[in-house]
C-alpha cells in the first residue's frame, strides 16, 4: 500500500498527464483561458513556496516575470539570438538579481518589505522604458517564433509540474524543515542554528527563477514585448490574491484560488475594464476579513468543527 505522500504525488502526476491532453479538447478562447490558468498556477505556487513559510508578502513577481519576457525580446530582436537560448539565459539572470535583492531586502520585514518589492518592480519597469526610449530607438521588441498557444500551454504545464515537484521535495528536505521552524518563530530558528538569512534568500531566488522562466515562455504570446505589459504591477497583485485566496499553507492551495479568480478576472476585464482596481481592492478585503487562511484553511476549519 502506498504511503500518503507517494499517493499524493502519484495523483498529482496523473492530473498533470490528463491536463496535457486538454488542448485536444478545447481551442481558441478556452485554450487561451487554460494558458492563463497554467501561467498563474506556476507563478502563484512558486510565490507561495517563499511567502507561505516566511510570511513575507513579495510584490516583485512582475519584475522577474518582466525580466524573463524582456530578455527574450531583446535577445531575439537586438542580438539575433534564438528563443531557446534566451529561454535558458533569462531565468539565470533573474536568479542572480533575486539573490542580490534578497541579500539587501530580506533584512526588512512587514510593510517595509512589501513597499520595497513593489517599488522594485516599478523601478525596473521605468528603467527598462528609459533605456528602450533613449538608446534603442523603439519602445517595444518583436518576439516572432513558430510556437503556438498549444506549445506555450505545454511548456507552462511542464514548469507547473516542476514547481509542484520542487515544492514536494522541499517539504521533505532539511531546508523545508528549517523553513517551518522559521515560519513559526524566526528567533527560535536562529537559536537552534538555522541560517535564516540564507534560507530566505535561497527561496526568494527560486521565486525569481520560476517567475522569469514563465515570463520567457509567455513572451511569444505577445509578439510585441513592451515594458508596460510584461512589467505590469497588476500581475504581482493578481499572483498574491490568487495564492492567498486558495491558501498558501498547502502546496496545492494556490490552485484553488487560480481557477475561480482567473475566470472572474476574465469577466471583469472584458465587461468592466475600468473596474479592475476596485475588484482587486475588494478581493483583498474579502480575503483578509472572511478567508484569511484561504479556501483550504476555511475548509479545514469547517471539517475540524464538524468532527467535534
Amino acid at each position: 500500500m502506498m504511503s500518503k505522500p507517494v499517493l499524493s504525488l502519484a495523483l498529482t502526476a496523473a492530473a498533470l498527464i490528463a491536463l496535457a491532453g486538454l488542448p485536444m479538447l478545447v481551442n481558441g478562447y478556452w485554450l487561451s483561458i487554460a494558458v492563463n490558468m497554467m501561467m498563474y498556477t506556476a507563478l502563484a505556487t512558486s510565490w507561495a513556496l517563499f511567502s507561505g513559510p516566511t510570511h513575507y508578502i513579495a510584490l516583485s513577481t512582475a519584475a522577474f516575470f518582466g525580466i524573463g519576457g524582456y530578455l527574450v525580446g531583446s535577445g531575439m530582436s537586438d542580438y539575433d539570438q534564438s528563443f531557446w537560448t534566451m529561454l535558458t539565459l533569462a531565468p539565470l539572470v533573474a536568479t542572480v538579481l533575486a539573490a542580490l535583492i534578497g541579500l539587501v531586502t530580506l533584512r526588512l520585514s512587514g510593510v517595509y518589505f512589501v513597499i520595497f518589492t513593489l517599488g522594485l518592480a516599478e523601478l525596473v519597469r521605468n528603467l527598462v522604458s528609459w533605456v528602450q526610449n533613449n538608446f534603442l530607438g523603439s519602445r517595444g521588441l518583436y518576439v516572432l517564433t513558430d510556437l503556438t498557444e498549444v506549445h506555450i500551454y505545454w511548456m507552462l504545464l511542464a514548469i507547473t509540474a516542476t514547481v509542484f515537484l520542487f515544492g514536494w521535495l522541499l517539504g521533505r528536505s532539511r531546508l523545508g524543515f528549517a523553513l517551518r521552524i522559521l515560519g513559526n518563530d524566526e528567533q527560535v530558528a536562529q537559536h537552534v542554528g538555522i541560517d535564516t538569512a540564507r534560507t530566505k534568500v535561497v527561496l526568494f531566488m527560486t521565486t525569481g527563477f520560476f517567475a522569469a522562466l514563465v515570463g520567457a515562455v509567455v513572451a511569444p504570446r505577445y509578439y510585441y514585448v513592451e515594458p508596460n505589459v510584461v512589467f505590469s504591477p497588476e500581475l504581482s497583485f493578481l499572483v498574491v490574491i490568487m495564492a492567498l485566496l486558495g491558501g498558501i499553507h498547502r502546496l496545492w492551495g494556490p490552485l484553488l484560488g487560480v481557477i475561480p479568480f482567473t475566470l472572474l478576472w476574465e469577466v471583469v476585464t472584458v465587461s468592466f475594464p475600468n473596474s479592475t482596481t476596485m475588484v482587486l481592492g475588494l478581493t483583498f478585503l474579502v480575503i483578509v476579513y472572511f478567508v484569511p487562511n484561504g479556501v483550504v484553511g476555511l475548509a479545514e476549519k469547517l471539517l475540524r468543527r464538524g468532527a467535534t
